[in-house]
């Protein structure tokens, strides 16, 4: 029984041996072979990177990379990309083919938003304009106050969150959004804190800059003094106390970015020019030359002179018997006359020693009725509240800021950092 086992596997395997060989020299095969798949091999660019020189032209730097000068093609449209306004430092990006001398496409930078790419045409080169992507991206930031602000930013945060130049505009920002809640020339005390949600945008390339803040937190003098940021339906933005009310007073506190207060409100003051007692009916806030000056409020320009001791004099009228004083300008704002509104913040003029002054200041006056009184102590106001419609809105917004306070410092997790779904009644 085993031979004749045997026997059929041997004539079977010879058979199929045999089936195989006719197969063969026919070329053909009885079953499907799996096709070859087809290599494509990319091609390869080479990339050199070049700088605008001070003094260079375009042409001079594409003749620098091997190629005949610039020249732009008729086809190209205006606005995009303009030759001769180019600032030296712009960063050329010249793109070319294996074994090609000459770029078939130059890539530039032209701000932080926009990038620009040059395509060689028959007659020249065609510019494209390309807009780079950024994402937001919260980031918490905090740290104690010994002097200042700013050198509590620039001390506390590191490079890797933010740039020195990125901590010195969130320094003016938080100056901006708290300045009618804190005197930052004499309110800080030495232990004082601060905590901040700022956004940073990050660049599809990886650069990082600063955005906006979001919310902020100050402990100031044993007083705690908190910001959020929120935007109605209307799209306008602003900052508000954890109760809802405005941060935004009908008067600014300063109206102009000082170094410190050089002579306070006083009844009776040794003046440093006329050596007399005499009433110091304002603050003086001494800055730079040139510095701007802003309107405390808003107002209607009542006076636009030159007084003698006050020197160059804006005087701006305001609801409720309210006038405030900015003397001793360099000059007034452009276009500045009697009669004309102005809105709180707006320039009006700019620091100089006009009149009775021993140096660049602003000497600045806050009257009632045609009486004066201390800047720092008069009523101005309290902030509107948040509109009943979007206390919801507001109150969902707030929560999710107040827990992103709570971070830890650097970047925050995306999904820590998204709002939360409105419900259904909030909308409506």
């Amino acid at each position: 029984m085993s031979v004749l086992k045997a026997t059929a596997a041997f004539l079977a395997s010879a058979a199929i041996l045999a089936a195989a060989g006719a197969f063969a020299l026919r070329g053909v095969w009885p079953w499907r072979p799996e096709p070859v798949k087809a290599v494509t091999v990319a091609e390869l660019f080479s990339e050199t990177v070049d700088t605008l020189r001070r003094g260079e032209t375009l042409s001079e730097l594409f003749v620098r990379q091997g190629f005949n000068g610039f020249t732009m093609s008729r086809s190209a449209t205006g606005g995009i990309f303009e030759p001769r306004r180019l600032r030296p430092g712009l960063v050329f990006s010249f793109r070319r083919k294996a074994q090609d001398t000459i770029p078939s496409k130059v890539v530039v930078r032209l701000g932080p938003e926009q990038r620009v790419s040059l395509h060689l045409l028959n007659d020249g080169w065609w510019p494209q304009a390309e807009p780079v992507m950024w994402r937001a991206e919260p980031v918490t930031l905090n740290g104690r106050i010994e002097t200042s602000l700013y050198d509590a930013l620039d001390g506390e945060v590191s490079d890797s969150l933010l740039t020195l130049s990125d901590r010195i505009r969130l320094a003016w920002d938080l100056a901006d959004i708290f300045a009618w809640q804190v005197d930052f020339s004499r309110d800080i005390r030495p232990g004082d804190n601060f905590r901040v949600v700022a956004e940073r945008l990050v660049s599809e390339e990886g650069e990082v800059r600063y955005g906006r803040v979001l919310a902020g937190d100050l402990e100031i003098g044993g007083q705690e003094f908190t910001a959020y940021r929120f935007t109605g339906p209307d799209s306008v933005s602003g900052f508000y106390d954890a109760e809802g009310r405005s941060l935004r007073r009908a008067f600014l506190l300063a109206p102009v970015s000082f170094r410190r207060i050089s002579s306070r409100y006083n009844r009776a003051r040794l003046h440093p020019i006329l050596g007399i007692v005499r009433r110091h009916e304002g603050m003086d806030f001494a800055a730079d030359p040139g510095t701007s000056v802003m309107a405390a409020g808003d107002g209607v320009v009542a006076r636009r002179e030159w007084t003698g001791g006050y020197g160059n004099l804006v005087e701006l009228r305001h609801a409720n018997g309210i006038t405030t004083r900015y003397g001793h300008l360099r000059v007034f704002a452009p276009g500045l006359a009697p009669g004309q509104r102005v809105a709180q913040g707006e320039v009006i003029g700019y620091v100089g020693s006009t009149g009775l002054a021993t140096g660049p200041h602003l000497h600045y006056e806050f009257r009632v009725d045609g009486v004066s009184r201390d800047p720092h102590t008069a009523d101005v106001g309290t902030g509107d509240p948040v509109p009943l419609a979007q206390v919801r809105d507001f109150e969902r917004e707030r929560a999710r800021l107040g827990a992103l306070l709570l971070w830890p410092e650097g970047p925050i997790p995306a999904l820590a950092a998204l709002p939360e779904t409105p419900s259904p009644s909030a909308t409506n």
